[in-house]
């Protein structure tokens, strides 16, 4: 079945192939199937089986979040009220979401997670990444693994997370490069390590790296949040899809990821992607960080992704138009650049940007004939209005693979 949607007031494709002309008036969209079949004026739309009046509204590709931890339980609220107070942010806080984890049942988990898709989903997000990171043992790893990928588009193992507590840290490197790998990898697309003091030290997240690149995952990288450290050259230097946080570079960090797109023609979106520099400015906002240097990355040829960072205990949110108005109105972004970054930019922090991909799935985060159908409608005349009228509830309607979801 067919199904034209008309009356587009201005649509923002985030298509790398159309230039200066991404953004169109008066247009409309055909989409058949999961699959976009047509883009153009409004006027020369062909016959569809199904119309949709969007209003003279604006639409956009759905969200694409490529960073999130949201198998959990429990709740971390008091922590947040103490870092309001004063008290500075530690990594520690992870082992309260762990205690809570492991003591709820498949059941309470897999209904968490489907309530925060679906709260994502409300907001416009059509694709979501999550990881693992709060079972942090072989048996809830894996089940947390299991559980993400039967709600999830993307799932990360992140073993790597924190040392538990009583654990020697060698000891449990082994372990997540040995036996924990093992048992999540038929799971998981990617991996990842927080390499941060209170973490992981460069030593260690090169060896789980070597491990989750030699079980053929692809890698993703927590680095540089809390201070300067070794995680965006260990991200270029293993030639990670992404490096996550990055509020802390220095000038050679930021020329080594500008090094990694060498090999990456942004004009046309083609070529050999380099290393995604994703910030979480919701993240930022509630660890008091700086927020990631998004206009210096940009200027320096990074393409950068924004991604909600949704967790319990440092961005308890999944509102990607939250993080959008951030980054126009705080990180010196402008309007299209923020959109891309949560959406194009997103796609290609997960390598789904174009083409048909590596199980077969079609492209997310732009619209252009052939790819997936992730349709974001606002409530609103142009994508400015996301941070013109920050914290507003501009999502009108959300088609994902040509299914509305939201009404």
């Amino acid at each position: 079945m067919s199904t034209l949607v008309t009356n587009i007031g201005e649509l923002s494709t985030m298509d790398p192939a159309r230039g200066r002309e991404s953004v169109l008036r008066d247009a409309a969209v055909v989409f058949e199937g999961e699959r976009i079949a047509w883009i153009g004026s409004a006027g020369q739309a062909p016959a569809a089986d199904a119309a949709f009046d969007a209003g003279g509204r604006a639409m956009l590709p759905g969200w694409v979040d490529s960073h999130t931890h949201l198998v959990f339980a429990g709740d971390r609220s008091a922590e947040f009220e103490a870092r309001m107070a004063g008290e500075p942010y530690a990594a520690g806080g992870i082992a309260v979401t762990t205690e809570a984890t492991r003591a709820a049942g498949d059941y309470d988990l897999t209904r968490l997670l489907l309530g925060r898709q679906a709260e994502a989903a409300a907001g416009g997000t059509t694709w979501l990444e999550t990881k693992t990171g709060y079972g942090l043992d072989v048996e809830q790893e894996a089940r947390s693994a299991r559980i993400a990928s039967t709600v999830v588009d993307d799932v990360t193992f992140l073993g790597a997370h924190l040392v538990p507590a009583g654990s020697d840290p060698e000891e449990y490197t082994d372990l997540v490069c040995g036996p924990m790998l093992t048992a999540v990898r038929p799971y998981v697309q990617w991996a990842d390590v927080f390499c941060e003091r209170g973490a992981f030290t460069e030593d260690q997240s090169r060896r789980v790296l070597t491990a989750c690149r030699e079980a053929g995952l692809g890698l993703r990288v927590h680095g540089n949040q809390l201070g300067p450290g070794a995680g965006v050259q260990l991200a270029v230097e293993f030639a990670a899809a992404s490096v996550d946080h990055v509020n802390y570079l220095s000038a050679d960090d930021v020329d080594a990821l500008a090094g990694s797109w060498a090999g990456w023609d942004a004009a046309a979106g083609e070529g050999t992607p380099g290393t995604v520099a994703t910030c979480l400015p919701a993240c930022d906002l509630s660890t008091r960080q700086p927020l990631a240097p998004g206009r210096r990355l940009l200027d320096a040829g990074v393409e950068i992704a924004l991604a909600s960072n949704c967790n319990p205990g440092t961005s308890y949110t999944s509102s990607m138009n939250f993080c959008v108005a951030t980054a126009v109105l705080q990180m010196g972004l402008s309007v299209p650049e923020a959109v891309r970054a949560a959406t194009y930019g997103g796609a290609l922090a997960l390598r789904r940007h174009a083409g048909e991909d590596r199980d077969g799935a079609r492209a997310v985060g732009s619209l252009a004939v052939g790819h997936r159908a992730d349709l974001h409608l606002l409530n609103a005349p142009s994508a400015a209005h996301l941070a013109y009228r920050p914290g507003m509830p501009l999502t009108a309607a959300v088609w994902r693979a040509g299914t509305r979801v939201v009404r």
